[in-house]
């Protein structure tokens, strides 16, 4: 077992910072509670006791924490109150990540992130704060790599060529124009303003409030364009910062992705973690060909999204989709070419789910609200489009000991998955289904502790037979 060592001292700043976070809720509260006189200064004052008193306990933190790396395992001493000791063996390590923010890089430092296969929501472990070389270092014991001496420092990257793809700033630029981050961050200012209202004062805000209704009617269409394409242009910023410099590069028996110019993350997918290759079509990328290629992964989260996906790729025209999983992911380059469609006849259920909440709409805006009568017609046109979206978008396809799933939730998602990965297929009907031969059938795959569920609803009960039959043939 080789020494003891301890982490960066800018570990202290990152331990206050997690402090702060995780106190925000009841922070705020109290701040919201305590407007009144002298609210400034008492804020102030209280803030910079917290910090004081953070600061003590991160160092404290920094300080009981404690890690050591061997040829076999690594091994976590931490704990203020109650020490806990924690052996990682080699063996069960999935996955060590990377991470440098723009406060680890100025300091040649890095975050290392190791998942196991079992792990779930949190990595395993975290050193939030070690010199770039040791992180490497640890990386390479790990993973068993030729040289394990402290000084040796080797790179991810193999002297070999490998099969790898990059993203160009032109990809980049559309990947932000289409990513619909627009829509996300009105609803974000939306959700701070209602929180922040009270925080206004009258005056300003009743003046606010004055001076904008009085324009004309040009003007406040000018400002909200304005106020677009500033979030527009914002949402292009944000998919710059997250992905600028993207690469993927294939090993033998993993994928390694590289992205970020202000945090610069490097991860790691084994390929035996992957259960199954998604093609998602967004609302604004379906018109103009574009895809986004995502993975799901078994167990931990390595890099995933709000839905639970690992992104590998973010745009991609969809006519390329193919030569991509040549290049980098052969193994899931099995799409069937023919699709197998719901039958026509389960229309009427798709239909009358999109319309459920319209109708609720309209119910309340009829009783409450009834010069809003209007609107209910442009929710409902949007609905029944929705509806015949679904309707279209929902088909199954085989392809040898491959299964294909299409569905769309708002985004159109094509996903494939091997034999071997499904946990199991599951058929359900009601009365109406038994009736006209139809069917729900939910795919389940290894994910998360909970799962992950490919469904397809109202699909003919045959062509459920035959997915039943492919599963327990193979």
């Amino acid at each position: 077992m080789s020494d003891y060592k301890r982490l960066h001292p800018l570990a202290i700043l990152f331990n206050v910072f997690n402090l702060f976070k995780s106190s925000f809720y009841f922070l705020f509260t109290i701040i919201v509670l305590s407007i009144g006189d002298g609210f400034i200064l008492y804020t102030l004052l209280g803030l910079s006791v917290l910090t004081i008193v953070f600061a003590v306990i991160g160092f404290l933190i920094w300080r009981r924490f404690e890690y050591s790396v061997s040829s076999d395992q690594i091994h976590i001493k931490q704990g203020l109150l109650i020490r806990k000791d924690r052996y990682i063996s080699k063996h069960r390590i999935q996955s060590i990540d990377l991470t440098q923010s723009i406060f680890h890089r100025p300091l040649g430092l890095t975050r290392v992130d190791v998942e196991t296969a079992g792990s779930d929501k949190k990595v395993d472990a975290a050193l939030s704060a070690v010199q770039l070389s040791e992180g490497k270092w640890i990386q390479n014991v790990m993973k068993s790599r030729a040289n394990v001496g402290q000084d040796a420092s080797i790179d991810h990257h193999e002297s070999v060529q490998r099969p790898n793809r990059n993203i160009t700033n032109k990809e980049l630029f559309i990947a932000g124009s289409t990513s619909g981050s627009v829509g996300v961050i009105l609803g974000l200012i939306g959700l701070l303003f209602s929180q922040i209202e009270n925080i206004i004062p009258e005056k300003f805000y009743s003046m606010t409030t004055t001076w904008f209704l009085s324009q004309a009617i040009e003007t406040i269409i000018l400002i909200a364009l304005v106020i677009v394409v500033l979030l527009w242009l914002l949402g292009i910023l944000g998919t710059f910062i997250k992905y600028g410099q993207f690469q993927i590069t294939r090993y033998d028996n993993e994928l390694f992705i590289t992205r970020g110019l202000l945090e610069k993350k490097q991860m790691t997918i084994p390929l035996k973690r992957i259960q199954a290759v998604g093609i998602e079509e967004g609302l604004t990328r379906q018109p103009f060909g574009l895809a986004t290629i995502y993975v799901v992964i078994a167990g931990g989260e390595i890099g995933q999204t709000a839905d639970a996906h690992t992104l590998l790729f973010p745009i991609i025209r969809k006519s390329k989709v193919q030569n991509f999983l040549n290049e980098i992911l052969l193994e899931y380059n099995h799409f069937p070419s023919d699709m197998v469609n719901v039958p026509k006849r389960s229309i009427p259920y798709y239909m009358v789910r999109v319309s459920i909440l319209p109708v609720i709409l309209f119910v309340v805006s009829y009783i409450f609200y009834p010069q809003l009568l209007w609107m209910f017609f442009i929710i409902f046109s949007i609905a029944w489009l929705l509806g015949i979206a679904n309707y279209r978008n929902s088909s199954y396809g085989i392809n040898g000991r491959y299964l294909a799933i299409q569905l769309r939730r708002l985004s159109k998602e094509t996903v494939l998955v091997p034999r071997r990965r499904v946990q199991s297929i599951e058929n359900k009907q009601h009365v109406l289904h038994r009736k006209q031969a139809l069917g729900q059938v939910i795919v389940s795959l290894l994910s998360k502790q909970s799962g992950s569920h490919l469904t397809v609803k109202e699909l003919e009960q045959d062509d459920i037979n035959k997915m039943l039959d492919w599963l327990s043939k193979y």
